[in-house]
Protein backbone atom coordinates (compact mmCIF):
# COMPACT_ATOMS: atom_id res chain seq x y z
CA UNK A 1 0.00 0.00 0.00
CA UNK A 2 1.13 3.90 -0.22
CA UNK A 3 0.35 7.18 0.71
CA UNK A 4 0.99 9.54 -2.04
CA UNK A 5 3.92 7.29 -2.72
CA UNK A 6 5.41 6.71 0.87
CA UNK A 7 4.97 2.60 0.29
CA UNK A 8 4.32 -0.01 3.01
CA UNK A 9 4.02 -3.70 3.34
CA UNK A 10 1.24 -4.27 5.21
CA UNK A 11 0.88 -7.66 7.52
CA UNK A 12 -2.39 -8.29 8.80
CA UNK A 13 -1.76 -11.99 10.03
CA UNK A 14 -0.03 -11.11 13.13
CA UNK A 15 -0.96 -11.36 17.50
CA UNK A 16 2.00 -9.63 18.15
CA UNK A 17 5.52 -8.18 16.67
CA UNK A 18 7.50 -11.47 16.10
CA UNK A 19 11.06 -10.66 17.58
CA UNK A 20 12.37 -11.25 14.12
CA UNK A 21 10.53 -8.31 12.86
CA UNK A 22 13.71 -6.13 12.09
CA UNK A 23 15.49 -8.62 10.15
CA UNK A 24 11.85 -9.58 8.28
CA UNK A 25 11.39 -5.74 7.73
CA UNK A 26 15.32 -5.21 6.20
CA UNK A 27 14.68 -8.39 3.37
CA UNK A 28 10.80 -7.36 2.51
CA UNK A 29 12.07 -3.67 1.99
CA UNK A 30 14.65 -4.10 -0.43
CA UNK A 31 13.57 -2.90 -3.10
CA UNK A 32 16.12 -5.75 -5.38
CA UNK A 33 15.69 -8.34 -3.33
CA UNK A 34 12.72 -8.15 -1.14
CA UNK A 35 9.15 -6.32 -2.08
CA UNK A 36 10.05 -3.04 -1.66
CA UNK A 37 9.04 -0.53 0.51
CA UNK A 38 9.75 2.90 3.02
CA UNK A 39 8.43 -0.18 5.70
CA UNK A 40 6.86 -3.04 7.44
CA UNK A 41 3.64 -2.21 8.89
CA UNK A 42 2.06 -4.86 11.44
CA UNK A 43 -1.57 -4.95 11.93
CA UNK A 44 -2.35 -6.14 14.88
CA UNK A 45 -5.75 -6.89 17.56
CA UNK A 46 -6.20 -4.01 20.00
CA UNK A 47 -7.80 -3.68 23.55
CA UNK A 48 -8.13 -0.17 23.02
CA UNK A 49 -9.21 0.47 19.67
CA UNK A 50 -10.29 -0.87 16.38
CA UNK A 51 -6.86 -2.10 15.48
CA UNK A 52 -3.19 -1.51 17.03
CA UNK A 53 -0.46 -0.69 14.46
CA UNK A 54 3.21 -1.26 14.77
CA UNK A 55 5.98 0.19 12.35
CA UNK A 56 9.28 -1.10 11.39
CA UNK A 57 11.56 0.91 9.17
CA UNK A 58 12.84 -0.70 6.37
CA UNK A 59 16.50 -0.47 8.33
CA UNK A 60 14.68 -2.50 10.87
CA UNK A 61 14.31 0.08 13.11
CA UNK A 62 11.15 1.14 14.84
CA UNK A 63 8.55 4.15 14.69
CA UNK A 64 6.59 5.86 16.76
CA UNK A 65 4.16 7.33 14.44
CA UNK A 66 4.09 7.89 10.56
CA UNK A 67 0.99 9.69 9.48
CA UNK A 68 1.44 8.01 5.78
CA UNK A 69 0.96 4.60 7.42
CA UNK A 70 -2.05 4.90 9.80
CA UNK A 71 -4.23 6.15 6.58
CA UNK A 72 -2.95 3.16 4.74
CA UNK A 73 -3.81 1.07 7.99
CA UNK A 74 -7.55 2.45 8.16
CA UNK A 75 -8.17 1.77 4.80
CA UNK A 76 -7.13 -1.73 5.08
CA UNK A 77 -9.14 -2.10 8.29
CA UNK A 78 -12.00 -0.67 6.80
CA UNK A 79 -11.76 -2.20 3.29
CA UNK A 80 -11.10 -5.59 4.69
CA UNK A 81 -14.10 -5.83 7.12
CA UNK A 82 -11.52 -5.69 10.16
CA UNK A 83 -13.60 -3.12 11.13
CA UNK A 84 -17.09 -2.13 9.35
CA UNK A 85 -17.05 1.88 10.84
CA UNK A 86 -16.50 4.88 9.00
CA UNK A 87 -14.76 6.33 11.99
CA UNK A 88 -12.89 4.08 13.96
CA UNK A 89 -9.62 4.18 16.12
CA UNK A 90 -5.79 3.09 15.73
CA UNK A 91 -3.73 2.09 18.72
CA UNK A 92 -0.10 3.52 17.89
CA UNK A 93 3.52 3.95 20.23
CA UNK A 94 2.47 7.39 20.67
CA UNK A 95 -1.44 6.94 21.33
CA UNK A 96 -4.93 6.46 20.19
CA UNK A 97 -5.87 8.18 16.85
CA UNK A 98 -9.50 8.86 15.61
CA UNK A 99 -9.77 8.34 11.90
CA UNK A 100 -12.45 9.56 9.77
CA UNK A 101 -13.05 7.56 6.35
CA UNK A 102 -14.60 8.53 3.15
CA UNK A 103 -16.29 5.96 1.38
CA UNK A 104 -16.81 5.60 -2.26
CA UNK A 105 -18.50 2.05 -3.92
CA UNK A 106 -17.65 0.83 -0.61
CA UNK A 107 -14.16 1.15 -0.25
CA UNK A 108 -11.75 3.96 1.90
CA UNK A 109 -10.83 7.01 -0.64
CA UNK A 110 -9.89 9.60 1.67
CA UNK A 111 -8.75 9.22 5.31
CA UNK A 112 -8.87 12.32 7.77
CA UNK A 113 -6.76 11.29 10.80
CA UNK A 114 -6.67 13.05 14.23
CA UNK A 115 -2.69 13.27 14.82
CA UNK A 116 -2.84 14.43 18.27
CA UNK A 117 -1.31 18.02 19.78
CA UNK A 118 2.20 18.81 18.65
CA UNK A 119 4.82 18.26 21.28
CA UNK A 120 6.95 21.75 21.06
CA UNK A 121 8.84 21.38 24.21
CA UNK A 122 12.46 20.95 23.25
CA UNK A 123 13.55 18.02 26.20
CA UNK A 124 10.09 16.31 24.75
CA UNK A 125 10.67 16.38 21.21
CA UNK A 126 13.23 15.84 22.20
CA UNK A 127 15.97 17.90 21.34
CA UNK A 128 19.36 19.04 23.23
CA UNK A 129 17.75 22.70 23.73
CA UNK A 130 16.59 23.56 27.08
CA UNK A 131 13.62 25.63 25.18
CA UNK A 132 9.52 25.53 25.80
CA UNK A 133 9.74 26.08 21.79
CA UNK A 134 12.75 25.17 19.21
CA UNK A 135 11.89 27.73 16.92
CA UNK A 136 14.30 28.92 13.76
CA UNK A 137 17.06 27.84 16.36
CA UNK A 138 20.85 27.48 14.33
CA UNK A 139 22.30 24.45 13.91
CA UNK A 140 25.38 23.54 12.01
CA UNK A 141 26.31 20.35 9.32
CA UNK A 142 29.48 20.01 7.48
CA UNK A 143 30.30 24.04 7.46
CA UNK A 144 26.74 24.74 6.22
CA UNK A 145 24.50 27.10 8.93
CA UNK A 146 20.46 26.21 9.06
CA UNK A 147 17.91 26.81 11.24
CA UNK A 148 15.46 24.32 12.04
CA UNK A 149 11.81 24.28 14.21
CA UNK A 150 11.52 21.40 16.30
CA UNK A 151 8.11 19.43 16.54
CA UNK A 152 7.16 16.18 18.23
CA UNK A 153 4.26 14.50 15.95
CA UNK A 154 4.84 11.27 18.15
CA UNK A 155 7.94 10.96 16.34
CA UNK A 156 11.07 14.02 16.09
CA UNK A 157 10.34 16.29 13.44
CA UNK A 158 13.03 19.44 12.47
CA UNK A 159 11.35 21.34 10.08
CA UNK A 160 14.20 23.72 7.88
CA UNK A 161 12.82 26.40 5.66
CA UNK A 162 14.72 26.86 2.24
CA UNK A 163 14.33 29.20 -0.85
CA UNK A 164 13.56 26.13 -3.17
CA UNK A 165 12.01 22.73 -1.73
CA UNK A 166 12.02 20.64 -4.30
CA UNK A 167 15.76 21.67 -5.92
CA UNK A 168 17.26 21.38 -2.32
CA UNK A 169 19.97 18.47 -2.23
CA UNK A 170 17.93 16.43 0.71
CA UNK A 171 20.68 13.81 -0.53
CA UNK A 172 23.38 15.40 0.68
CA UNK A 173 22.09 17.62 4.41
CA UNK A 174 19.51 14.99 4.96
CA UNK A 175 21.58 12.31 6.37
CA UNK A 176 23.79 14.69 8.29
CA UNK A 177 21.26 16.31 9.93
CA UNK A 178 19.13 13.46 10.98
CA UNK A 179 22.19 12.29 12.87
CA UNK A 180 23.25 15.27 14.39
CA UNK A 181 23.98 15.64 17.89
CA UNK A 182 21.67 18.11 18.64
CA UNK A 183 18.81 15.10 18.50
CA UNK A 184 19.01 12.51 20.73
CA UNK A 185 16.81 9.80 19.00
CA UNK A 186 17.72 11.37 15.45
CA UNK A 187 15.55 13.20 13.84
CA UNK A 188 13.04 13.24 10.28
CA UNK A 189 14.05 16.35 8.63
CA UNK A 190 11.84 18.90 6.50
CA UNK A 191 13.22 20.98 3.84
CA UNK A 192 10.45 23.67 3.33
CA UNK A 193 9.52 26.28 1.45
CA UNK A 194 6.78 28.85 1.33
CA UNK A 195 4.86 29.43 -1.87
CA UNK A 196 1.99 31.53 0.07
CA UNK A 197 0.42 31.67 3.93
CA UNK A 198 -2.21 28.87 3.03
CA UNK A 199 0.84 26.62 0.54
CA UNK A 200 4.17 25.38 1.14
CA UNK A 201 6.36 23.11 -0.28
CA UNK A 202 7.94 20.09 1.74
CA UNK A 203 10.75 17.71 0.76
CA UNK A 204 11.52 14.95 3.58
CA UNK A 205 14.85 12.97 4.57
CA UNK A 206 13.21 10.17 7.21
CA UNK A 207 15.04 8.94 9.96
CA UNK A 208 15.52 5.22 9.29
CA UNK A 209 14.10 5.31 5.92
CA UNK A 210 16.16 8.51 3.69
CA UNK A 211 13.91 10.82 0.95
CA UNK A 212 10.89 9.49 1.00
CA UNK A 213 7.61 10.79 -1.41
CA UNK A 214 5.67 11.75 1.62
CA UNK A 215 5.59 11.84 5.24
CA UNK A 216 2.71 12.45 7.04
CA UNK A 217 3.59 13.35 10.40
CA UNK A 218 6.20 15.64 8.32
CA UNK A 219 3.55 17.71 6.96
CA UNK A 220 1.81 18.27 10.30
CA UNK A 221 5.36 19.56 11.91
CA UNK A 222 5.64 21.77 8.54
CA UNK A 223 2.55 23.44 9.42
CA UNK A 224 2.63 23.60 13.21
CA UNK A 225 6.42 25.37 12.61
CA UNK A 226 4.89 27.25 9.65
CA UNK A 227 2.46 28.91 12.03
CA UNK A 228 4.73 29.12 15.33
CA UNK A 229 7.27 30.99 12.76
CA UNK A 230 4.31 33.66 11.36
CA UNK A 231 5.53 32.68 7.80
CA UNK A 232 1.95 30.53 6.77
CA UNK A 233 -1.15 30.03 8.39
CA UNK A 234 -3.02 27.41 11.00
CA UNK A 235 -4.52 25.39 7.77
CA UNK A 236 -2.16 25.09 4.51
CA UNK A 237 -2.02 22.46 1.76
CA UNK A 238 0.92 20.77 1.61
CA UNK A 239 2.98 19.59 -1.65
CA UNK A 240 4.81 16.80 -1.64
CA UNK A 241 6.68 14.44 -3.75
CA UNK A 242 3.78 12.40 -3.97
CA UNK A 243 1.08 14.55 -4.05
CA UNK A 244 -0.79 16.83 -1.63
CA UNK A 245 -1.77 16.51 2.17
CA UNK A 246 -4.48 19.16 3.52
CA UNK A 247 -3.41 19.84 6.94
CA UNK A 248 -5.03 21.88 9.83
CA UNK A 249 -3.37 23.12 13.61
CA UNK A 250 -7.02 23.79 14.82
CA UNK A 251 -7.09 26.46 17.57
CA UNK A 252 -10.17 25.10 18.68
CA UNK A 253 -8.52 22.13 20.72
CA UNK A 254 -4.73 22.05 19.62
CA UNK A 255 -4.49 19.14 17.45
CA UNK A 256 -3.35 18.52 14.28
CA UNK A 257 -5.58 17.26 11.74
CA UNK A 258 -4.47 15.47 8.48
CA UNK A 259 -6.64 14.69 5.17
CA UNK A 260 -5.26 12.28 2.35
CA UNK A 261 -5.69 9.70 0.17
CA UNK A 262 -4.59 6.18 0.83
CA UNK A 263 -3.90 2.99 -2.13
CA UNK A 264 -3.74 -0.79 -1.81
CA UNK A 265 -1.31 -1.63 -5.16
CA UNK A 266 -0.81 -5.41 -4.83
CA UNK A 267 -1.33 -8.44 -2.61
CA UNK A 268 0.45 -11.40 -2.46
CA UNK A 269 2.76 -13.87 -0.61
CA UNK A 270 6.22 -13.86 0.88
CA UNK A 271 7.82 -17.27 0.33
CA UNK A 272 11.05 -16.44 2.13
CA UNK A 273 12.40 -17.70 5.08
Amino acid sequence: MNGLGNDFIIVAHFESVPDYAPQMARAMCDRHFGIGGDGLVFILPSEKADVRMRIINADGSEAEQCGNAVRCVAKYAYDHKLSFREALTVETMAGIQHVWLTIEEGKATQVKVDMGAPILRGEAIPVAVNAENVVDHPIEADGAAFAFTGVSMGNPHAVIFVEDAPRFEVEKWGPVLEKHSLFPNKANVEFVSVISPTEVEMRVWERGCGQTYACGTGACATVVAGALTGRIERRALVHLKGGDLEIEWSETDNRVYMTGPAEEVFAGRWHKA
